[in-house]
């Protein structure tokens, strides 16, 4: 695969990934925990058929055989599900979006900790002025009375992301093989064991049901289109691009994400996350330009 194939694939993925808000704002019943519940199900039915095509019944015969690697990255998958579900019903898209939005840095904090790759020093300042922007958000909501639960929910999706970016780096380069011959593991059964967890978890706070026909159409649409097609693509993607990259190509779904919920829902972001999220993606932008400027 091209480095331009790789990327317009991603950003298909973040386009994909972006609706989930706007589609949330037209559920007619289904609310939080069992809102992410029924997600979480159509998304593991729909990877269920699709690895079984890709793997035939060796599938289902490896899993429960599979190694660490795979069993960490389905649980940072299924934190990711269901932090960020949760998250959408409790504050604006415009909020979880931006929080998410820390992702690639604390993606390269990650990799330098854990793969001690080196991080110039225009990196560790847009880590510190994102971190500033996060903070500021945060803050603006305390004062103004405003709930920060929401905020603080979403926080866990980049936590988790960074460290399964982390570790999906570490496998697509040929570490971690349980045979030791330098072959680079198969990570897509971990968004199925992702995808499980999360269910499984949710299921029991999910009671009574109220979801309506309508939310149920919607709620497995988000299931199929908006996660297991977009992340069984991005798993394929950690083969060709590098962590850092995959993370700030993502942030693409923070602008397309907001959009929709603008036009679609007449959700307005706030004034803190529109100044949180310009500190961000500022220091984000600020940080790729100093990067292409000196490779030129």
């Amino acid at each position: 695969m091209t480095h331009r194939k790789a990327v317009a694939l991603m950003i298909l993925v973040t386009l994909l990934w972006s609706i989930a808000g706007v589609v949330t704002r037209h559920l007619d019943a289904a609310r939080s925990f069992e809102v992410t519940f029924w997600r979480s199900l159509f998304n593991a039915l729909a990877l269920a058929v699709a690895l079984t095509a890709m793997r035939g019944p060796a599938l289902w015969r490896g899993l429960l055989q599979a190694p660490w690697p795979v069993w960490v990255s389905g649980l940072c998958w299924s934190v990711m599900f269901t932090a960020f579900m949760v998250a959408i019903t409790l504050t604006t898209v415009a909020n979880v979006l931006v929080t998410m939005a820390i992702g690639p840095l604390i993606t390269a904090l990650f990799a330098r900790v854990f793969l001690h790759h080196r991080l110039p020093a225009r990196t560790w300042a847009a880590i510190a002025v994102g971190g500033a922007g996060i903070a500021w958000m945060f803050g603006r909501e305390a004062s103004e009375g405003l709930s920060v639960v929401g905020t603080l929910v979403a926080l866990a999706v980049p936590l988790a992301a960074a460290t399964n970016w982390t570790l999906l780096q570490h496998i697509g380069h040929g570490a971690g093989d349980p045979e030791g011959e330098g072959a680079p593991q198969d990570m897509l059964p971990a968004v199925l064991i992702g995808a499980v967890i999360s269910a499984l978890t949710t299921l029991p706070l999910s009671w009574p049901f109220q979801a309506s026909a309508h939310d149920l159409g919607l709620l497995a649409m988000l299931g199929v289109v908006q996660l297991a097609i977009p992340c069984l693509l991005v798993v394929r993607l950690t083969r060709e691009l590098p962590a850092p990259e995959i993370a700030l190509l993502g942030l693409l779904e923070v602008v397309f994400g907001v959009a929709w919920a603008w036009l679609g829902a007449g959700e307005h972001p706030g004034a803190s996350a529109l100044t949180g999220g310009a500190l961000v993606l500022g220091a984000l932008v600020a940080n790729e330009l100093l990067a292409l400027k000196r490779r030129t």
